[in-house]
């Protein structure tokens, strides 16, 4: 049996202590050990995008990411982003602008957005927002939904005047 090592991270706000081995990744941890299953696993190997958390407010593949390699670190899964269930303005703007649609890519996109809409409230162009979602594959939108659902929540998390 494989050594464990002992890492405390917080996830969604929620610290939790546990034991782990060297060879986990970050998304089976989340997946398996925490039952936080919105971290979505497509081709693990990086190339996808789809398993896409923020780990201390970067975007990162979880699925390239051992959890050792979390330890003291703060992680966001797409579960954090409603933690008292009302749906985040990103999550009602997916919903509203059917930006969705097998839902696979989902929460990598939403994820992918919220670190975006961080660093640029105003949503920027459409080649722009493009851009910083180029990460996460989604095989069956078209992305325009997508791009429309990510401008309209940047208004909706707008400080009001």
């Amino acid at each position: 049996m494989a050594e464990k090592h002992a890492i405390t991270v917080t996830v969604n706000g929620r610290l939790y202590r546990a034991e782990v081995e060297p060879r986990r990744t970050l998304a089976d941890f989340l997946r398996e050990d925490l039952n936080l299953v919105g971290t979505h696993l497509g081709c693990e190997h990086g190339v996808c995008g789809n398993c896409t958390v923020l780990v201390d407010g970067k975007s990162t593949r979880s699925c390239l990411m051992f959890a050792v390699q979390a330890d003291g670190r703060e992680v966001l899964t797409v579960e954090g982003l409603a933690p008292n269930g009302d749906l985040h303005p990103l999550q009602r703007a997916f919903w509203e602008h059917h930006a969705l649609q097998c839902g696979f890519c989902t929460p990598a996109m939403l994820l992918t957005a919220y670190e975006y809409l961080t660093t640029r409230p105003d949503a920027g162009t459409d080649e722009e927002i493009r851009e910083a979602i180029s990460g996460v594959l989604c095989r069956c939108t078209g992305y325009q939904n997508i791009v429309t659902a990510i401008r309209a929540a940047a208004k909706q998390m707008a400080p009001s005047p």
